[in-house]
């Protein structure tokens, strides 16, 4: 079975645990965040999805586009997807990622936040009782127009505070690239960003993008008050695993 996007399928009626779901291990995530893509497999099979992990993926192309080859990115966007031969839907953690395939690919592409949000929980949801504050992801907020799904999968962990920092629309920085060609405005960007983060006063941080927790992480070391940062999957794989929220924190990314 295929399914293939079109903006006359409603997400809602698409058979997503019916479906043969290939997680995009990407090349940021794989390398710099395993765990987030470990936490992404054990709560989508938690939940009842099919889910897969192949171990040899190839680019998606994103990057290449970022730095201006877009036709590259196009090109490997197609190659990654006739690669996929026999999976229905490609499931991204990746914010980067997701907008690229979602623009430029023609399989069936969801952020794990609309798997979570379109499909009911088949795993129970445990406390987890942490103050944290989400950042919403350009390539999320502005380029796949999700805002309420991260929210709403951050939203059904019972005890977790959300906490929403001071101008969300605006970026953090990273922007694929940018923090690498343009080091100082780049970073003047995350200083802010990070600024609005510490305004809420958290126990912790999370954004739905590599790239984002890249650049507000190190921001906040900058300013001398680092905090525990996630993937929102991972506190709701925390939440499932029934995990310590002191724990959590202890054993977070900073």
């Amino acid at each position: 079975m295929f399914v293939a996007w079109s903006p006359l399928v409603p997400p809602s009626s698409l058979p997503f645990k019916s479906a043969k779901n290939w997680l995009a291990a990407g090349c940021v995530q794989s390398v710099v965040f395993g765990d987030v893509n470990a936490a992404t497999a054990r709560v989508l099979a938690a939940d009842g999805f099919d889910v897969h992990v192949p171990r040899a993926q190839g680019c998606c192309g994103a990057l290449h586009a970022h730095a201006g080859l877009l036709e590259e990115g196009i090109a490997r966007a197609r190659e990654l997807e006739r690669s996929l031969g026999g999976y229905d839907v490609i499931v991204t953690n990746a914010a980067g990622c997701g907008s690229h395939l979602k623009d430029h690919g023609r399989q069936r592409v969801v952020d794990v936040s609309e798997l979570l949000a379109e499909t009911p929980s088949s795993a129970e949801r445990r406390p987890l009782p942490i103050r944290v504050a989400f950042q919403d992801s350009c390539h999320l907020k502005h380029a796949q127009r999700l805002e309420a799904e991260p929210r709403a999968a951050l939203g059904a962990i019972p005890g977790l505070v959300v906490l929403e920092p001071g101008d969300q629309a605006l970026c953090c920085g990273s922007a694929g690239i940018y923090n690498l060609v343009q080091p100082e405005a780049a970073r003047e960007l995350g200083d802010r960003k990070a600024e609005r983060v510490l305004a809420t006063e958290p126990e912790a941080y999370t954004s739905g993008n590599p790239g984002c927790l890249l650049q507000v992480t190190a921001a906040l070391r900058r300013a001398g008050k680092p905090l525990p940062a996630f993937h929102p999957i991972e506190l709701v794989d925390a939440s499932i695993r029934g995990l310590a929220a002191r724990d959590v924190l202890a054993s977070a990314r900073r």
